[in-house]
């Protein structure tokens, strides 16, 4: 058999791998659109009762770019981020155990879309020193299946990723996950030692913009935070 040039090589490459990512990557576009009405949907459900339960509380939708969604719910923003790469799993990852993987390979090509949580005062205020936290991030492949990775619910009931294809029912159940895990995601107070030592620059830019650090956990990081509701 002769031996292959580069320029085969490379076309061989391109045939099975780029071209698979590109398929990859327009499914997951088409989930992000049906992912930005479905979102207008549950804001709009949200906020007409919200009204109803207090005036103040606010619920609002905003698209930031064609792959960016924020999603504002009383004291949390949530943005739902599309990343625009494709990613391929290590082969120590739970999903090579399973014949759906095992017995096409090109399966465990995913593109990714995250799910951020942050407190809406660090915008309003413009707290640029604020932190916010990834509370999930989902994964869909070429034929459309999925899993998440995330916290509480979201990190269980969306694992299984031979039999479950993503679909208009599981992205609101995902959806509505998120927001409850966000509003059950309590700001707790950061350490009293942390705290004592204030630069003059800091005080100056709180009396402007309050800009000293806030976030839900400060001082730990996302992976110690709880699963458990105190």
């Amino acid at each position: 058999m002769p031996k292959r040039s580069g320029k085969d090589m490379i076309l061989k490459v391109l045939k099975e791998k780029s071209s698979l990512k590109q398929n990859v990557f327009h499914q997951n576009i088409k989930v992000f659109e049906e992912m930005k009405g479905i979102l207008k949907e549950v804001v709009a459900e949200l906020k007409h009762e919200a009204e109803k339960i207090d005036a103040r509380i606010q619920v609002d939708y905003r698209e930031k770019g064609t792959y960016e969604i924020e999603l504002k719910i009383a004291g949390d923003v949530l943005f739902f981020h599309m990343h625009t790469n494709v990613f391929e799993f290590d082969k120590s990852h739970p999903m090579w155990k399973t014949s759906y993987v095992r017995d096409e390979p090109s399966r465990s090509f995913c593109g990714m879309i995250n799910i951020y949580n942050f407190l809406a005062d660090s915008f309003k205020y413009n707290r640029v020193n604020d932190v916010g936290y990834m509370i999930a991030r989902i994964f869909v492949n070429s034929e459309l299946h999925c899993f998440v990775e995330g916290k509480r619910q979201l990190g269980f009931l969306y694992n299984d990723f031979s039999k479950k294809k993503i679909d208009k029912q599981t992205m609101k159940n995902i959806i509505e996950s998120a927001i409850l895990y966000a509003l059950d995601f309590d700001l707790f107070t950061p350490p009293f030692e942390e705290m004592q030592e204030v630069s003059v620059s800091q005080i100056l830019e709180v009396s402007e913009n309050m800009r000293i650090k806030t976030g839900k956990r400060l001082g730990f990081r996302f992976q110690a935070d709880s699963d458990q509701i105190d």
